[in-house]
């Protein structure tokens, strides 16, 4: 039973379900009017009858009372006859009463209208009762009433008691019929009610003939029409004959569909070329541009970050990023990323105060929230710097993945470790000095009388060696500022053998003091070169500057210039002036030869013996860069270094832009002393 009543219910509820919400409300709406009607007209048939009852209870006690007044005495004389013509006149007086009955004390019926008791009692009578109501008490003088159904309507039955000088003598009874007028209201109340009640419902099923016919049709089509334009369909139209209203409406969609068709082809060349403006961008930008979804699966990945993680061969889209990063970044960034997908928010104060330890990596990995600095070895050994960035939707409520850009910070690391070395030297050197220029003057000032003439120009030159020294300091870190910056200079024919002879007349002095030897070798006839005399005087300073200081006593060095023709189609076979300055000093080892010529490096950092700001080599470089060419080295540990760079010729066609460089000549050798090589 409970499975037919389940089955039941739910084929009610598709049939129920198939209906349109149109079709559904008009449903519930007659529902609510009929069930409305009907309620209300059998409420006023329930209150006509009510009414009706209440006079007929009226009525029937008033005529009860006024009946039993009279025939009490005439009963109570046990004169039936007289009571018999009273009752008849009664009885005949009105069609309200039904019928008159008289019974004793028991219930038997000694008379009664329109039946009475036979004249002849035999053998064979049939004694007739009735049943009275439970009387509160045998001293209840009031009558009582009840009603029962028959086949004509509801009767009113009274029942008055017959008392005569305190006896009891029986009970009247007396049947009072429903109003006829009453009665056939109410009937015509009725079959109205059910006439209205089949009129709504057949209005409604011509009302939704006339629905589906004329309206529901176009709407359904307007209804999938719109679904095909929610889908993208912006080629749909409607064509259906109709005016009015309706046709306005099928006009303005189709033209609405229209323009929608339109935009959709401005909107997809406008998205297609803000597609190539993005994709230009993210390919070209230097650093690596990595896109998340939800999954932590890559969506976007650019060539930048293709290439720093080796990935150009390989298909990553679609991929778990956290199984194809290096392993160092994998372990860190594992747990943000999950937490940063979970949460569904922006980086939280929880994710920002973590902090590794420094046995988890020798660098402070985290420098903001979603910022990470990590040191790998996989592809080859590097510093990163990771920033995670959530991707919102234009609410800014849905997360939608999580944007990854991978900067390379080697070399800005490197660069400021060797910065804060340089301040540290710096530092040093201009403490050094200052102090010793202030502890001079001071002895000078308290006790200049006491010294002799010896002590104090002693303690003089002292103080202005130091001072010269602070003038090499600033002027250092002034020409390479000067250097690094736009400014442009002059160049000009320069004759290279003049300025080479007054570098030999500047440190011959040094290096007799040093016992080192110090010539040139100089080409013959040497042709005018291209450049700034006084820069490239500054670079011969420093080149032979740092030999001195690195070459150990009995060394050599050398300067050398020569001019050659170039092999190179790049400078259209052009001559150049090649300068080399050799030492037979330290040499530089390998892993330093890479940085020799980087700001605020100097090899003395790893052997700690030689003092030096470090700036020499770098203001070298820039020197050369400013005359279009490129300082190299030749250099092995304990046997010497050779510096050389290419300068362009005065009177050839070779322009400062074009500059000359062969990489394929290398330098001259010379032999210095037995058993080494001079590069």
């Amino acid at each position: 039973m409970f499975n037919l009543l389940s089955q039941i219910k739910e084929i009610l509820r598709r049939w129920w379900s198939e209906f349109t919400l149109q079709t559904k409300l008009m449903a519930a709406a007659t529902l609510a009017v009929s069930l409305f009607m009907s309620g209300l007209t059998f409420w006023a048939v329930n209150t006509i009858q009510k009414d009706a009852q209440l006079n007929d209870t009226r009525f029937g006690r008033d005529l009860g009372l006024l009946l039993a007044s009279n025939v009490t005495p005439l009963i109570a004389e046990d004169d039936l006859t007289e009571v018999a013509r009273f009752s008849s006149r009664f009885y005949q007086s009105t069609t309200s009463i039904r019928y008159i009955i008289y019974t004793d004390k028991t219930g038997n019926i000694f008379f009664g209208i329109p039946y009475s008791s036979a004249e002849v009692q035999n053998s064979l009578t049939i004694e007739r009762r009735i049943q009275l109501p439970d009387f509160p008490s045998d001293d209840h003088n009031l009558p009582l009433v009840r009603q029962h159904q028959s086949p004509n309507g509801e009767v009113t039955d009274v029942f008055v008691p017959l008392r005569h000088q305190g006896n009891k003598l029986g009970f009247l009874s007396i049947g009072i019929n429903p109003n006829a007028t009453v009665v056939n209201s109410s009937n015509l109340t009725r079959d109205v009610t059910i006439a209205v009640f089949v009129a709504i419902w057949a209005m409604v099923i011509l009302g939704a003939v006339f629905n589906a016919l004329t309206i529901t049709r176009p709407i359904k089509e307007l209804l999938l029409g719109v679904k095909n334009i929610a889908a993208g369909n912006f080629k749909q139209r409607i064509n259906l004959p109709f005016g009015g209203e309706l046709g306005e409406l099928i006009f303005s969609f189709n033209e609405m569909a229209k323009r929608l068709e339109r935009y959709e082809e401005q909107n997809i060349d406008e998205l297609t070329s803000e597609k190539a403006k993005l994709d230009t961008l993210v390919s070209t930008i230097v650093d690596g541009a990595i896109l998340l979804d939800t999954n932590l699966n890559l969506l976007l990945v650019n060539p930048t970050a293709r290439r720093m993680f080796v990935w150009d061969s390989k298909n990553v889209i679609g991929e778990n990023i956290l199984e194809i990063l290096p392993s160092e970044l994998t372990e860190q960034l594992q747990t943000p990323l999950k937490q940063m997908m979970e949460q569904n928010t922006s980086v939280s104060d929880e994710l920002e105060s973590e902090y590794q330890t420094a046995e988890d990596t020798p660098l402070q990995p985290r420098i903001s929230p979603g910022e990470y600095r990590i040191s790998i070895s996989q592809p080859i050994s590097r510093i990163v710097r990771v920033l995670l960035t959530q991707v919102f939707d234009q609410h800014r409520e849905t997360l939608k993945g999580i944007a990854m850009t991978v900067q390379d910070i080697t070399r800005e690391v490197e660069l400021n470790e060797a910065k804060s070395q340089f301040i540290s030297n710096v530092s040093h050197e201009l403490r050094t000095p200052l102090f010793n220029i202030k502890s001079f003057i001071e002895t000078l000032s308290e006790f200049g009388e006491d010294l002799t003439e010896t002590e104090r120009k002693e303690f003089l030159e002292t103080a202005n060696h130091e001072t010269d020294r602070l003038t090499r300091l600033v002027n250092d870190v002034l020409d390479l500022s000067r250097l690094e910056s736009s400014k442009t200079y002059h160049l000009k024919g320069i004759d290279l053998s003049q300025l080479i002879e007054q570098t030999l007349r500047s440190y011959q002095l040094n290096a007799k003091d040093k016992e080192l030897v110090l010539k040139k070798e100089v080409e013959p006839n040497l042709p005018l070169i291209l450049g700034h005399y006084d820069l490239l005087l500054q670079v011969m300073t420093n080149l032979v500057g740092n030999s001195l200081k690195f070459t150990p006593s009995k060394g050599m060095i050398v300067i050398r210039a020569y001019h050659f023709k170039t092999k190179s189609k790049q400078f259209n076979n052009k001559s150049c002036v090649r300068v080399e300055i050799s030492d037979s000093g330290i040499g530089i080892a390998p892993e330093d030869q890479a940085a020799i010529f980087d700001r605020f490096f100097r090899v003395e950092n790893r052997v700690h013996t030689l003092e030096g700001t470090g700036l020499g080599l770098s203001i070298v470089r820039n020197i050369i860069d400013k005359h279009h060419s490129r300082i190299n080295l030749i250099s092995e540990v304990g046997i010497g270094t050779t510096f050389w760079f290419d300068l362009a010729l005065y009177e050839d066609n070779c322009t400062p832009s074009e500059g000359c460089t062969n990489d394929n000549i290398l330098p001259r050798t010379v032999d210095v002393h037995p058993n080494s090589l001079l590069f």
